[in-house]
């Protein structure tokens, strides 16, 4: 176990290294207005763009330029273009504004899409199994931001509450109770609308993964020898369903940056997806790097969360 996380980790680290080198390169060697030695102000002085230049070692070769700007990211003292503020505070800021949302969305889609796959498999060509393919396709086609709107016009003519941002403006001198209420009502249907895609494109591949393993000889064994249909569909084609999902479990993490975009602007969520978004915009080159680097992390971090696993899923695999 201690030896696999050791190669793990070392592998991981140099993936990481490379993944960090290739975006530093990409992004400093894009051609004209779009590379980081242009700054984006067109009023700028020729003395005003060597200053900022040398302000952020923009006139050093790549090697150092990528030196100074890591060793200053990990000392926290890489500063965002657009407001001068530290990186890795404004990111873990917004990080912690986007994971709720992530949370609460990725356990919906989680625990709605597995049962509702599985019983469309069991109860193939059914009512329920026609049903849940029309509502899984329509929500599929229907684009999220169009949703979004859709359910924002419902819920604030229905309701009378309001929905965008991280909580009600003015709101002051209430209960803890109440601001709680509050902060769970503004999370709960940005987080519903970001699960309702992913339910319905999940449910779809839980029930094809289990009308194959279904359709497996040891599975027909199983029912030839009289067990119950429950134990036949739950502890013998589930667990080994599973395995893909396992997959999916780990590459899933990534979206808490890259899938929150369109929801946390439509929101106006205070979150990291849309930092991203707006930096992008504002070529904040120190913003879009570190995103990038900690979009890395994530997606090695579930990468080796699935290695583990794939030991609890399936016994045949050995660290």
């Amino acid at each position: 176990m201690l030896a696999f996380i050791g190669r793990s980790a070392i592998q991981k680290i140099v993936t990481l290294f490379f993944v960090s080198v290739v975006s530093f390169l990409i992004i400093h060697l894009a051609p004209g207005q779009f590379s980081p030695v242009d700054p984006l102000n067109p009023k700028f002085t020729p003395e005003m763009v060597e200053r900022y230049r040398k302000e952020f070692h923009l006139d050093e070769p790549l090697y150092l330029q990528y030196i100074y700007f890591y060793h200053g990211l990990f000392t926290g003292r890489t500063v965002s273009w657009k407001d001068n503020q530290p990186v890795l505070g404004k990111i873990w800021e917004r990080f912690l504004n986007s994971l709720p949302l992530f949370v609460l969305g990725t356990v919906l889609t989680w625990t709605i899409s597995f049962p509702l796959g599985i019983r469309s498999a069991i109860l193939r060509g059914g009512i329920f199994d026609r049903s849940a393919t029309f509502f899984s396709y329509l929500l599929i086609s229907i684009p999220g931001f169009f949703f979004a709107y859709i359910m924002i016009i419902l819920v604030v003519t229905r309701f009378h509450v309001p929905v965008i941002g991280m909580e009600t403006f003015g709101i002051k001198d209430v209960s803890l109770l109440h601001v709680m209420m509050d902060r769970v009502w503004h999370l709960l249907l940005p987080s519903v609308l970001g699960a309702t895609a992913g339910i319905a494109m999940l449910s779809r591949y839980v029930r094809s993964q289990m009308l194959e393993v279904e359709g497996q000889d040891y599975v027909r064994t199983a029912r030839a020898k009289g067990l119950p249909p429950e134990e036949v569909h739950y502890k013998h084609a589930l667990r080994n369903a599973l395995l893909p999902f396992v997959t999916m479990f780990g590459l899933y993490l990534p979206s808490l940056i890259s899938g929150s975009v369109i929801i946390e602007s439509i929101f106006s969520w205070p979150g990291i997806g849309r930092m991203a978004f707006e930096a992008i915009l504002a070529r904040d080159y120190p913003i879009i790097l570190t995103v990038n680097f900690v979009l890395a992390v994530l997606v090695l971090i579930g990468t080796f969360i699935s290695d583990l696993l794939y030991m609890v899923v399936d016994p045949r695999i050995r660290l």
